[in-house]
């Protein structure tokens, strides 16, 4: 029959309607703003960076300015500047982090090369403004959140991370005491220097040479008679 479909999709809207007056789990509809759908765990937007003391946000991030991600980002939308001090030398945070969320695609590349789990994905949706290029830039302060809202929108993802660090920081740990314990005395004891100087003209000089063998005394050719003979 024709118009058959039409007439089952406004016999299922009647119904979810006549039922949503006693039976509010069956209203599909919520009443944004003031009512908010719960997102799922791997809903993603746009990143953000992780920093593990909320009383020092900038100084505990995770970031240590590789520019990996802003390297390996396809729209190029990450800047990085790392920070140094008066002498020039690196101090591995970043000074300017830069994200231009009017290019990013969300693709999440960003967080899985990066090696030190300073970069996930955030949830946060509500970021339209009305100024298309500095209200959509978001500066180092603007993505700086905290581990503790990093394991309130991925919870699973977030605990797993955290193994994974503490583990390494115990193994790191534990090289270091390695290395940084004594090294075992030897069981041999030390030579004196005037033993070692004795073994070592023993070793030098040349063993004495062995005697020559005694000899028979000389014996004549045709030795005399004891007793001569007598006179003829």
């Amino acid at each position: 029959m024709l118009g058959s479909g039409l007439l089952q999709g406004l016999a299922v809207t009647a119904k979810n309607l006549a039922g949503s007056f006693h039976d509010p789990a069956r209203y599909v509809t919520t009443e944004y703003p003031e009512q908010r759908t719960k997102l799922p765990e791997n809903y993603r937007n746009f990143p953000f960076l992780v920093h593990d003391d909320p009383a020092d946000p900038n100084g505990t991030l995770r970031c240590v300015a590789c520019q990996i991600c802003e390297k390996e980002c396809p729209p190029q939308c990450i800047y990085i500047v790392m920070e140094r001090d008066e002498k020039g030398k690196a101090l591995r945070r970043p000074k300017v982090f830069d994200l231009d969320i009017s290019v990013c695609i969300s693709c999440q590349i960003c967080v899985e090369v990066c090696p030190f789990d300073a970069i996930k994905m955030d949830q946060e949706y509500e970021i339209a403004t009305r100024n298309r290029f500095g209200g959509l830039l978001l500066h180092r302060e603007d993505l700086s959140k905290s581990n503790a809202y990093y394991h309130q929108i991925h919870p699973t993802e977030a605990a797993g991370v955290d193994a994974a660090l503490a583990e390494q920081k115990a193994k790191q740990a534990a090289a270091k005491a390695a290395k940084a314990a004594p090294a075992p005395k030897a069981a041999a004891t030390t030579a004196t220097p005037a033993t070692a100087a004795t073994a070592q003209d023993s070793a030098i000089s040349p063993a004495p040479a062995a005697p020559p063998p005694a000899s028979a005394p000389d014996t004549p050719a045709n030795p005399a008679p004891a007793n001569p003979p007598p006179d003829a």
